[in-house]
């Protein structure tokens, strides 16, 4: 912790929450997206349990017709028509869901596809389309439920099934990886290998330990698939993790000198760049992945964290202070934005975030991001001429770190402002015993401070 100087902290950004984000927006799209009305068993034409007068209501057959184009307004109208005919119809109400579904009245169809279930609890389809949505909608507890449920039906496709078991194991990825393993296995003895089947195993083998068979994986596809950016990023990540910064970069540019707008890609190369120190290599990346992104707050972050690093105080504290305001309880956003407030010189704005930022400690992810946060408010404090938040500041500190000649010196200073005059004495002392030379400002006036407390006494 610094004394007459204010240096950046060095606290490092994990840029994997902007990676899972973007990772999750294309599984959302694919693998658990919505399944069109008409591609499993369309209303009234394959249905033979359906009743005769059913199949010729002229209702029906235009229903089908707008699933087939995809009018799904018009197959909405007509569908809600013949539900109120047949309430209890589950392949009408299924059909009927998954034209909610596809129009994204998500609350309605989950609703429907509900009833088609209760209507026939044996029916697949709207037990894997139940737990699809659920899964988009961050429902997984509810939607492993669903998709284990219909991979113990009947189901004259395959395909559909093996759907059920890869979006378990997606859901099962991190937290049950060997469950995972077991049911993508399940998937490909129903249908062929995906590319997406691949990179998952590559992920599973990565997160089981077994770097080998993971990259083994990941060149694999990008052996079959070169433009592949999925297994790029997956690759780069396992190559940091082994400490192949070089490797790491070298894949990076060749990606994206085929793809320069990959955001994925992006993040990644400017996130190595930062870990490397090459601040003015990755500021020009993350400036354009923030103009194409500007509310994605992992991006707004890591870039407001560069520009403080490369000493561009005035653009980091605009962007921390927007993201201050959207997230006005998060500690560590809180520290990073007074320790841009301090370099700043505006000592109260910085004391009054950071008595915000240690008000929870708990909240804080570490011991030491606490601890800084405590380093951070003692020198705002001291700065702005505040010895008693100092004092308390330090003492949070000392709950966590052990004492610096930094601490020291602050704590001296703060108990000397306050006329502590045996206190300021022994913490004078304490700080010259352990500065060696290393703070001549502070020692010199720690050795002037000595000289006159003591004609005090």
């Amino acid at each position: 912790m610094p004394m007459r100087r204010h240096t950046a902290t060095t606290r490092s950004l994990d840029i994997k929450s902007l990676l899972k984000s973007l990772l999750l927006l294309i599984f959302s799209t694919t693998l658990l997206g919505p399944i069109p009305g008409h591609a499993q068993l369309p209303a009234g034409t394959t249905d033979t349990t359906q009743s005769q007068t059913q199949k010729q209501d002229p209702l029906l057959t235009q229903a089908n017709e707008a699933l087939d184009k995809h009018d799904y307004p018009t197959a909405l109208k007509l569908l809600t028509t013949l539900i109120e005919k047949s309430p209890n119809d589950p392949h009408l109400l299924y059909d009927l869901a998954s034209t909610q579904d596809a129009l994204d009245q998500t609350s309605a169809a989950e609703a429907t596809y509900r009833r088609a279930i209760a209507a026939d609890p044996k029916l697949f389809d709207p037990h894997l389309a139940l737990g699809l949505l659920l899964a988009r909608s961050g429902k997984l507890p509810q939607a492993h439920e669903e998709l284990l449920q219909a991979t113990t039906l009947d189901t004259d496709n395959p395909a559909l099934k093996a759907r059920a078991y890869r979006a378990l194991a997606r859901i099962d990825q991190t937290a049950n990886p060997a469950a995972a393993s077991d049911e993508l296995l399940q998937a490909l003895k129903l249908s062929p290998e995906t590319p997406d089947d691949i990179l998952l195993s590559g992920e599973l083998a990565e997160a089981s330990g077994d770097a080998i068979a993971a990259e083994a994986a990941y060149r694999r596809l990008l052996a079959g698939d070169p433009q592949n950016h999925d297994a790029t990023a997956a690759l780069t990540h396992l190559l940091l993790h082994q400490q192949k910064p070089d490797q790491a970069e070298t894949l990076l540019i060749a990606a994206l000198a085929k793809d320069p707008d990959n955001p994925t890609l992006n993040a990644q190369l400017a996130s190595l760049y930062d870990k490397q120190g090459k601040t003015e290599q990755a500021i020009p990346i993350a400036q354009k992945l923030h103009s194409a992104h500007p509310d994605d707050t992992a991006l707004t972050r890591l870039l407001a964290r560069l520009y403080a690093r490369n000493q561009q105080y005035d653009e980091a504290a605009a962007l921390y202070a927007a993201l201050v305001a959207g997230s006005p309880q998060d500690p560590t956003l809180l520290d990073d934005s007074a320790d841009t407030l301090i370099h700043l010189k505006n000592y109260a704005e910085a004391e009054a975030l950071l008595k915000r930022a240690v008000a929870n400690p708990s909240a804080f992810p570490s011991k030491d991001d606490l601890g800084d946060a405590a380093s951070h408010l003692a020198f705002a404090s001291s700065a702005n001429n505040d010895p008693t938040v100092t004092l308390q500041a330090l003492a949070l500190r000392a709950t966590v770190l052990p004492n610096s000649p930094s601490s020291l010196f602050l704590s001296a200073t703060a108990h000397d402002k306050l006329h502590h005059t045996k206190q300021a004495t022994d913490l004078y002392k304490q700080f010259l015993s352990v500065a060696n030379g290393k703070f001549p400002d502070e020692e010199w006036e720690a050795r002037h401070r000595l000289i006159t407390l003591e004609h005090m006494k």
